[in-house]
Parts: structure tokens; sequence; C-alpha cells
């Protein structure tokens, strides 16, 4: 962007006097309600352990960020809507994102060099070391001196789902996707996609319910289930562990409908729904169903839609007889097939609830993907090289989890009890507000013209009464 030369703006205002603006309004913040991010942050210490996955090997004494806080302010930012470190450096000097990220001098008055003074957090040089230290390789280094370790944030990610529940479910159902994250660049492992048209990575994301268990980067010339049985395998393991009479289903369109994975489910006893392409041995023993479809449509004059199901084996790629249910469905446009393939007995579920109560439901997981990637800047993977961008995707994922658990604590009874991130962010942080900052007190006076001050304080006093997790 280029430098604004204007610091003064004036339009013609009502009653034929100026209306005139300019950026000298002092501690003024447009995020009055970041709040909440430190009170739900600060209630599941979600950063607080995210920063226990980092390895700080910068000398002590020359450190005035720890890790924590750098993490924490960029956590914040992304929930804010500040996708680009660049913001940063603006956002420095903002008093009240200061003290929520929890700096005691959140004014920058006592900072050590001249030049900081006035501005409390990170400049957008700091946070950047931050993001390439995931690609540490010599600790002397004067970049690579805070690594990463990625099995403790993959574990990380499973202890915090465990935690949002009170008591073991009886059962869950784990919904795996993979999507295109579309690359302009010269990143490392890019990758035409011939579905996607364009070069890309091809993430996969595992979530149960509105809960994220997996964010992982992955290049594009491999198929939409390659390594899931493996990440399934350490997920599950780790739930068992500490619910080990928890029934576990899995879920996933027709890219997961591959041998590997539907053994390895069989193997360690864990039901599957996947969905399955069509083809001409399928579509012709489906035809019977397509018959009677027909039938009912012409007595109804509707669209109409029968279903059936058969044990179905490939030719050489199964190792085995498998339920196959296929949907004949007929509508105004003409016939739409539709197959999955399960381990669900006919006692379990008939044809029908299969398909539209447990298979479609997955579809809601995609909403949860498309959170990420629009709302949170999750697919902001401009870097060069994969491993930074993969620490971009966990941190756009741990703020997700950060607006899902105010979502699922502080709104749950309210007329926003499903509102999408954005919806979140713009009705309950992008409040104006003054900031006071005295001895012993940080004033915020919020907008008296918020329109959204009941939701506010509904949130607020659900979350205060939510109370803390033990240490």
């Amino acid at each position: 962007m280029p430098d604004c030369t204007s610091q003064r703006f004036e339009i013609q205002g009502p009653g034929g006097r100026a209306l005139i603006a300019d950026f000298s309004g002092g501690q003024i913040t447009s995020d009055g309600g970041a709040m909440l991010l430190g009170q739900i942050d600060r209630r599941r210490r979600v950063v607080e352990r995210l920063a226990a996955c980092f390895d700080d090997r910068r000398e002590p004494c020359r450190i005035e960020h720890s890790v924590e806080d750098l993490l924490r302010q960029r956590l914040y930012g992304l929930a804010l809507g500040y996708e680009d470190l660049n913001d940063h450096d603006h956002l420095r000097s903002d008093v009240l994102l200061a003290a929520v990220v929890g700096k005691a001098d959140p004014t920058g008055d006592q900072r050590s060099r001249a030049q900081d003074r006035g501005c409390a957090l990170a400049g957008k040089s700091t946070l950047n070391r931050l993001e390439w230290g995931a690609v540490a390789e010599n600790a002397k280094e004067r970049y690579w001196r805070i690594g990463v370790r990625p099995q403790a944030i993959d574990q990380l990610l499973v202890e915090l789902f465990l935690e949002s529940h009170s008591r073991p479910p009886r059962s869950i159902v784990l919904d795996l996707d993979a999507t295109d994250d579309p690359l302009h660049g010269e990143q490392e492992g890019r990758f035409f996609h011939g579905y996607y048209g364009c070069y890309c990575y091809l993430p996969l994301y595992i979530f149960c319910g509105d809960h994220l268990l997996l964010a992982r980067l992955r290049r594009a010339n491999i198929d939409a289930s390659a390594g899931s049985a493996e990440e399934l395998s350490r997920i599950i393991g780790q739930i068992r562990l500490a619910w080990p009479k928890v029934a576990i289903q899995v879920r996933g369109d027709s890219g997961f409908a591959r041998e590997p994975l539907m053994a390895w489910c069989e193997q360690t006893k864990v039901d599957y729904i996947f969905g399955l392409a069509r083809n001409r041995r399928l579509e012709e023993a489906l035809e019977p169903a397509f018959e009677q479809a027909e039938d009912l449509c012409a007595q109804s004059g509707e669209p109409e839609r029968v279903y059936a199901e058969w044990d179905h084996r490939t030719l050489d790629s199964w190792s085995r007889e498998r339920r196959v249910i296929g949907k004949a469905e007929i509508t105004e446009r003409g016939e739409n097939p539709r197959f999955v393939v399960t381990s669900l007995t006919a006692e379990q579920a008939d044809a029908q609830t299969v398909y539209e109560q447990i298979y479609c439901a997955r579809g809601e997981m995609e909403n949860r993907i498309k959170e990420q990637q629009l709302d949170l800047f999750a697919d902001r993977t401009s870097a060069h090289l994969m491993q930074v961008n993969q620490l971009r995707l966990w941190l756009a994922s741990f703020a997700y989890i950060l607006l899902a658990e105010i979502r699922r604590l502080g709104l749950q009874g309210s007329a926003e009890a499903r509102a999408r991130c954005q919806t979140i962010r713009l009705k309950l942080f992008k409040i104006g507000a003054r900031v006071k900052v005295s001895r012993r007190r940080i004033w915020v006076f919020l907008s008296s013209a918020c329109p959204n001050q009941n939701l506010f304080a509904y949130a607020f006093d659900r979350l205060a009464r939510a109370g803390p997790l033990p240490a």
C-alpha cells in the first residue's frame, strides 16, 4: 500500500457544516470486544498450552515478548480480522489489545528502546521470526531461535476436544475432508490439481462436530485419503485412552472410500460411512429402484426417491464384500443416483437412515472449513516454505478454536448460538471504545450506540460463570 498523504479528511456535512476527520483520537480501539477473547483463552488455557509446544532458544536477557505473548497477539489478531503481519505495525500501539494479551505495561512507556516506546506489542518482524521458527535447523541462526514441535500441537488439538466434554459421550462421529488451498506463487510443494483446476495444497481436516482435531497441510499430488488411516490411528488412540467405551464412526465423501482406510476401520472396530463414486456396475444395480421411483413420480407428480441396498465387491480393489446403499432419486432435472458404502448393518440403521440422517450430516463439516478459510485466513499460505505455511494453518486453527469456544460456552441459548465466526467478530468484537489507563485500572468505555449490547453482556456473563479449568 502507498503511504497515506492526507492526514485530514473533510466532506460536506449536514446543516451547512463541514464534516472533518483525522487519526488523532488517541487511545481509541475498534475492537472493544477483544476482552472476550482474553476471557475464553484464560479459561481454556489455549494459548498457554500452545506456547508449551514451542522451544524458545532466545537469550532470556534480551526477550521483551515471550512466545506466549507473541502467539496470543497473533491469534487474537486473526480472530479480530487482521490476516497480515503488516497490520501489527499499527496494532502494536493498541492499548486494549496489549492489555488483553497480558502486557503489564499496556501503553509501552517502559520499553527499553526509545523507538519502541508507546508500542507495547511486537511488530511484524518479530512475529515473522516466530513463524519462520517452524523451519529451525540451526538454533544458532538469528531467525531460527524459536522452534515448534508438531507432534505436541497435534496432541493438544485432541486434548482440547476431550476437555470440552464434562463426561464421556456414548458415541462420536469423526468427519474427514480434503479441500483445496489455492497457491499464487512458487511455494514449496505446489502442484496442479486437475479437479480444482489450479495450483494448490490439499490440506486434510478432521472434525468432531464443531471441534477441530486435525489440520494437516499436504501436497496436492496425492489421493484425498492419503495418510488418513495413520492420522485416525493416532487420534482415535488418544481418544480411547480417555474414553475406552466410546463408539466411534468415521464419515467422509467418496475420496475416502479406499480399501486401506476401510480395512483399517474394520480391524480397529470403527464404523464408517463413505460416499461411493458412481460407475456402470452400481448404476445397473440401482435400475430396479429407479423403476419404482418412476412409478411413484407418475402417481404423485412430485420428485421421489427410493433406497436400495446390496452387498457389493469391486473387481480387484476391495478385499471383501461390503454393504452399499443406493439412492434412486428423480427430480425436475432428471435422475440423480447416489451411493454410499458403510460398515453399519441393517439392524443398526436402515438404508434411508444411513444416507439421510448420518451421511448427509457430514455437509456441516464443510461449513467449519469455510469458516477457517474465509473468516480466519487459513488459506493465507503465501510463505515459500511448506513448514511455515503449516504453522500458519495451525495458527488459524487455534484462532478458530477460540471462537468456537465462545460460540459453545458464551452464546448457547441465544439467537446466535450457531453464528459463524465472521458474525461473532462483527457483533461481539468490532465495538468502538475509548481506553483510559490509570495506575490501578484500565477503563474501556464501549460505544453507547452499539446495537449488540445485550448479546455482549449475555456472552460475557456466561463466560464468567463458566469459570476456569483446573490447572
